[in-house]
């Protein structure tokens, strides 16, 4: 049964999603307050955190960026005021997994936390027979990815990326030369479609890019294409079409 901390200072709610996800499969821990989760974070045990944003102590924004700083990558899923976008941005900015507005359906937290278990699940090579085949790295002009080891290189060095971040690059390199669409993306990352302002994958591209730097001759690695998708681009004369 896999164990998931929930941090809110709602005790009632707390509780009510411990009832709701025991019979789902999932332990649930509980903490109410931010310094005491970053605690119970660094100290591991955990396969994923649901993270409120107003919390006592320290803020869900601080208690992230301290985790992430000390090198934690464990799953986040952040709970956000209904319709404030800022909240839901600098969550995925600072490196959350996935948000959801409060209030929310708890059968869309379950499928929430099941998508994100799904990566994870993916990212450890859980479920892969040790007899299968080892997939090849893949090579785009400077930047090459493993993802049996879960790896990424920029001109040999090591770019260190979220799970997200990884499982979008290796989406746009599959893909290199022809454009991907926010929805695909959406959809296969974040395991649910775009709605008209959700701007998750616009966030986590944008911290990709960052991480990545401009290609040769200071050229976009990543070509947006408003309104539709991106596109990896072979090389700085792919990028500027």
């Amino acid at each position: 049964m896999d164990r998931i901390l929930v941090i809110d200072d709602d005790m009632e709610l707390c509780e009510l999603l411990r009832d709701y996800l025991r019979p789902e499969g999932f332990e649930v821990e509980a903490v109410h307050n931010g310094r005491q989760a970053m605690e119970r974070l660094l100290s591991g045990g955990h396969a994923l955190a649901v993270l409120d944003v107003m919390l006592p102590g320290a803020g869900g924004f601080e208690v992230l960026r301290h985790i992430r700083e000390r090198g934690c990558r464990m799953p986040v899923l952040m709970l956000t005021a209904r319709g404030d976008d800022v909240d839901r941005i600098v969550g995925l900015e600072m490196g959350a997994d996935d948000y959801l507005p409060k209030p929310f359906n708890p059968r869309e937290l379950v499928a929430r936390i099941r998508a994100i278990k799904r990566r994870a699940g993916r990212e450890g090579g859980k479920g892969i027979s040790p007899t299968a085949e080892r997939p090849l790295p893949i090579t785009v002009a400077d930047v090459e990815l493993d993802a049996a080891t879960r790896t990424v290189f920029r001109a040999g060095e090591k770019v260190e990326l979220t799970a997200i971040e990884f499982n979008l690059l290796e989406q746009l390199l599959v893909n290199a030369g022809r454009l991907v669409s926010r929805e695909d993306l959406s959809m296969k990352i974040l395991g649910h479609g775009v709605s008209p302002y959700d701007r998750s994958i616009d966030v986590h591209m944008s911290n990709l890019r960052k991480k990545l730097g401009p290609g040769e001759g200071g050229a976009p690695r990543i070509k947006t294409v408003r309104g539709t998708g991106y596109i990896y681009a072979f090389s700085p004369e792919a990028a500027k079409k």
